[in-house]
C-alpha cells in the first residue's frame, strides 16, 4: 500500500482531518483536506467534525487549533516544525513591553506562542493585520508584535502611529529592494507579488504589483492570465499555484526562500502521526483561556 493509501485509510480509521499549511510539501499538501494560510486553517479547525486534527504546519498552528478545539485530539507530526518568528518574542518579554506601554492595545500576529496570544487584545494573520489595525480606536496606542516588516507594511497602510516589535521570519526577511530590481530585469512584463513579511515588502512597494497574504496569492493565481508571475515568499505555495493555474507559469524570486520548519514534515511523518497518535499537543486551561477570546475575534473578522 503506498504512503498516500496509508494515510487515507489512517484518516478514517482515527477519525482525523488533515490540514496543511500552504508552505508544507506538495505531497503533504496533496493528501490534506485543506490546504491554506493560518486564517483559513483555523475556521476549518473549528469547522471540521472530526475527533481528531493532524496539523501540517508548525507548532504555533496546532497550538492555535487545539485552543480553538480542547475537546479535540491535536496532532503534530513532528515536534521540530518550530518557527523563528514565534519565538521573537516570549510572554515575558511581552509583559514588560506592555508596562512600559500601559494601557497600548497589543495586537499579536498568528505566529507566536499560545502564552504569547493569551498576553494580547487581538491577533491577526498577515490577510487581516490591517481590518484589526483598523477596528482598534484611533486613539489608543498600539503594540505590533513580532514582525516588524508585516508591522510596518500595516502602519502605512493604516497610518496609524504604531511600536513595533524588533522581529522578524528570516526567511521572509531575505528579501530585499535590490532582489526585486534583479527580478523585474530578469523578467520583463511579469508581476511580482510579494508576501508583507518580506523584507522587501514595505521598502518597495513602487516595484512591487501586489503585496499579498498566501491566501491572497492563490486568489490571485486563481484569476490571473499572465504568462509568467514572480511570487516573493515561500516556495512551498508555488505547488498549489501550479496547480490551480497550470497555464501561468509561477517563478519564485528567490530560489531560495525555503522554510526549514515548514519542511520537517512529511509523508511518513503524517503516516506515523496518525498510527501512533503522535505528538499530541496540549495548552494549559488557563493559557488557553485567555488566547480562546483573542483568536475567535480574528476568526471573526
Amino acid at each position: 500500500m503506498s504512503l498516500e493509501a496509508e494515510v487515507g485509510r489512517l484518516k478514517e480509521e482515527r477519525d482525523a482531518v488533515l490540514l496543511a499549511h500552504n508552505y508544507q510539501r506538495p505531497e503533504v499538501q496533496d493528501v490534506a483536506d485543506f490546504v491554506g494560510d493560518s486564517l483559513y486553517l483555523s475556521r476549518k479547525a473549528r469547522e471540521a467534525d472530526r475527533r481528531v486534527i493532524v496539523f501540517a504546519g508548525v507548532r504555533f498552528m496546532a497550538e492555535t487549533a487545539k485552543i480553538l478545539n480542547p475537546s479535540r485530539t491535536v496532532l503534530l507530526p513532528d515536534l521540530r516544525a518550530g518557527c523563528a518568528l514565534a519565538d521573537a518574542i516570549t510572554a515575558e518579554q511581552l509583559r514588560d513591553w506592555k508596562a512600559a506601554h500601559p494601557g497600548a492595545a497589543v495586537v499579536a500576529y498568528i505566529n507566536t506562542s499560545a502564552d504569547v496570544k493569551a498576553e494580547s487584545d487581538y491577533c491577526c494573520t498577515s490577510s487581516n493585520a490591517v481590518k484589526v489595525v483598523e477596528s482598534i480606536p484611533a486613539d489608543r496606542e498600539i503594540l505590533f508584535l513580532p514582525d516588524m516588516f508585516l508591522g510596518d507594511y500595516v502602519r502605512k497602510r493604516t497610518g496609524r502611529a504604531m511600536h513595533l516589535w524588533v522581529g522578524d521570519c528570516p526567511v521572509h526577511a531575505r528579501m530585499r529592494p535590490e532582489d526585486m530590481d534583479r527580478a523585474r530585469r530578469a523578467h520583463p512584463g511579469a508581476p511580482i507579488l510579494a508576501h508583507p513579511e518580506c523584507g522587501c515588502a514595505s521598502q518597495a512597494l513602487p516595484q512591487v504589483d501586489r503585496v499579498l497574504s498566501t491566501d491572497g496569492m492563490v486568489r490571485y493565481a486563481e484569476e490571473t492570465r499572465a504568462p509568467e508571475v514572480l511570487v516573493a515568499t515561500e516556495v512551498g505555495i508555488l505547488h498549489r499555484m501550479q496547480q490551480i493555474n497550470p497555464t501561468t507559469r509561477f517563478t519564485p524570486l528567490d530560489l531560495g526562500t525555503v522554510c526549514p520548519f515548514m519542511k520537517e514534515i512529511d509523508l511518513a511523518d503524517v503516516r506515523d502521526s496518525l498510527q501512533l497518535q503522535r505528538y499530541v499537543i496540549e495548552v494549559p486551561d488557563a493559557t488557553a483561556d485567555r488566547a480562546r477570546g483573542v483568536l475567535e475575534r480574528m476568526i471573526a473578522s
